[in-house]
């Protein structure tokens, strides 16, 4: 048996007992060890699935080790240390995964939205979605990178495409992926301008490796970017359309303005800003289970961290509202081990 948090409705959590099954063929079972809250577990937690009444576990940014594995896996055994991202697994047989494109495979799993996740002693995962974790790595400490980390690391990939070495590229938002995208960004070698509001986050820009900080209060933060020279892609992970609705007048010619942040407002943009300079607006879910692996190592060979709050699994249910208050600086963890 094992303990898991379900949930049903709206922030309807419940505490169970469930049984371990045996994995099924391609699958592997986990022993969780930490869970990383994101604000994606809405999904869950608020009731958005396409059937809200059934129960759900919660959860996509799991580190564990691999308890058993189902027929015809060879790639991993038993006492693996492995993590599960928001992708549970691509299929490997539908066009887009036929194409190489897995973070689009139309026969997908989302972990902790369509099948159950890590706010739970045991989860599943499809074996193409594991990831494998560093060895001398806290579990707490991985956990967050397997989602936030991956969201940062493959949106600063996308906007690298065509960038010149050293260029300037722009997080806007100094949160749970914008503290991330800071880090990112500097060890990939670019110039950071990292944009959020007010003044008061300036001296955390910088020891996270901003080269420049700008306060979206005081100033318009487009002509910010034209006085450096415009930026080559902004990352915006703010989840406020109309503070990402300004940024693409500050990119540099064929600049992208990469979304990831969810937002319900909409993002308004002047068509003359799209024309002249050839710029583009585009977004950025997450990454395939290898580039998570890449974003692994980067991370451990050049001391990315993400700041994080770490609460006993007992306390899921205020996790998950500490995480949506705001206030956490930067992610909450669930110590599950």
């Amino acid at each position: 048996m094992y303990r898991a948090f379900e949930v049903t409705g709206q922030r309807q959590f419940k505490l169970v007992e469930r049984r371990r099954r045996e994995p099924q063929p391609g699958e592997a079972r986990l022993r969780v060890q930490a869970c990383g809250v994101c604000h994606t577990d809405v999904l869950a937690v608020e009731g958005l699935r396409a059937d809200p009444s059934k129960p759900i576990v919660p959860g996509h940014e799991i580190a564990g080790v691999v308890e058993a594995v189902g027929p015809g896996i060879t790639a991993w055994s038993v006492g693996d240390r492995v993590g599960v991202g928001f992708l549970n697994g691509h299929c490997g047989e539908c066009e887009p995964c036929r194409r190489g494109d897995f973070v689009n495979c139309a026969i997908q799993d989302q972990t902790g939205t369509t099948c159950d996740g890590g706010y739970a002693e045991v989860t599943y995962a499809r074996a193409s979605g594991l990831v494998r974790l560093p060895d001398d790595n806290p579990a707490a400490d991985l956990a967050p990178l397997l989602c936030a980390g991956l969201t940062a690391y493959r949106a600063l990939l996308q906007a690298g495409e065509g960038a010149l070495p050293g260029a300037l590229m722009a997080i806007q938002g100094i949160g749970g992926v914008g503290h991330l995208g800071i880090q990112y960004a500097a060890k990939l070698g670019y110039q950071v301008a990292a944009i959020a509001r007010g003044s008061e986050k300036a001296s955390l820009a910088e020891q996270l490796g901003a080269d420049y900080y700008i306060d979206s209060v005081a100033t318009d933060p487009a002509a910010a970017l034209q006085e450096l020279g415009g930026a080559a892609a902004i990352v915006a992970t703010a989840s406020n359309g109309a503070s990402m609705s300004p940024l693409i007048a500050g990119l540099a010619p064929r600049g992208k303005l990469i979304v990831v942040g969810a937002a319900a407002q909409p993002i308004q943009v002047q068509t003359g800003d799209v024309i002249f300079g050839a710029r583009s607006l585009v977004g950025s879910l997450t990454g395939s289970s290898i580039e998570n692996e890449d974003s692994l190592q980067l991370a451990q060979r050049r001391g990315i961290r993400s700041m994080n709050e770490v609460m006993a699994f007992s306390e899921a249910p205020k996790a998950y509202e500490r995480m949506m208050s705001g206030k956490a600086r930067f992610r909450v963890v669930l110590d599950i081990a």
